[in-house]
């Protein structure tokens, strides 16, 4: 299955009951063809769904066929272009600049996880393109796409292993 992500702001996917749509955030720096880190795009293209982050001091896992890991105090992701490090997973403190995935605000409460500029990672392409939650009235994020908490879980319990997140130039 693809989850449609369009640049005026809607996702759409596959239900049971016909297509979902959910309002969603993009990045400051809009939808692009091309991203560098740090330019605040969320970059065009079907990216693979790798996995689950979440919060487990907040909730309970979130309700979803895809592999599910538990972020810690010490959770982070390394967004330092000149690091080996670059666009993984990291574990805090660490010696390139990273963001730190457990944070006061629940914008990282539960994490997708998409494959983008990962297999490998390209020095300066672009790290940590997520879908997670929303900030109050659909904030702008820094290139990731975000949603209300409801829409999120319910397209968590849609995804399988094997889906994409395609995100739309239009």
């Amino acid at each position: 299955m693809d989850i449609q992500v369009f640049a005026d702001g809607w996702v759409e996917w596959p239900g049971t009951d016909g297509t979902v749509r959910a309002r969603c955030a993009l990045g400051r720096g809009g939808v692009a063809p091309t991203k560098r880190e740090g330019d605040g795009v969320t970059p065009v293209g079907c990216f693979p769904v790798r996995s689950v982050l979440y919060r487990p001091d907040r909730g309970p896992p979130p309700a979803t066929a895809l592999a599910v890991a538990s972020l810690t105090p010490a959770s982070g992701w390394c967004d330092d272009p000149a690091h080996g490090d670059y666009n993984r997973a990291v574990t805090l403190p660490h010696p390139a600049r990273c963001e730190t995935l457990w944070r006061d605000d629940a914008l990282y409460d539960v994490i997708l996880v998409l494959g983008y500029n990962d297999d490998p990672p390209v020095a300066g392409l672009g790290s940590a393109i997520f879908v997670h939650r929303a900030r109050d009235a659909y904030a702008p994020t820094e290139g990731c796409v975000a949603l209300a908490p409801p829409d999120l879980a319910a397209m968590l319990a849609a995804l399988r292993p094997g889906d994409r997140v395609c995100i739309n130039p239009q």
